[in-house]
């Protein structure tokens, strides 16, 4: 197995939200990202992964585990597949990395 390089094939390809852990975080913005997360186990068009992401920053990921989403981290979506991604708030004020939130 060898390493090899990722990315999207548009910046602008993911359906994003940027986690501040208050009250300003519209439910209508989680239900997005919620609804979008999907079972990869069932595939690109598969059920939706009900209460995905969570207020309190918990984003479950379809048949691995927990994740903890801190304050300035953005939970981004692959809408075509229901992947979610968790990019980590130092990474994305890091110059020098592909990650942006627009």
């Amino acid at each position: 197995m060898a390493v090899t390089h990722g990315g999207t094939n548009a910046n602008n390809s993911l359906t994003s939200l940027a986690f501040s852990g208050g009250a300003d975080m519209l439910d209508a913005d989680l239900a997005t990202i919620r609804q979008n997360i999907k079972d990869d186990l069932l595939g690109a068009f598969g059920n939706v992964w009900p209460d995905a992401f969570s207020r309190q920053g918990l984003l479950y990921v379809p048949n691995r585990g927990v994740l903890k989403v801190l304050p300035g981290d953005v939970v981004m979506v692959d809408t075509n597949s229901g992947w979610p991604i968790l990019v980590s708030a130092n990474v994305l004020n890091r110059g020098g990395t592909p990650w942006h939130n627009a």
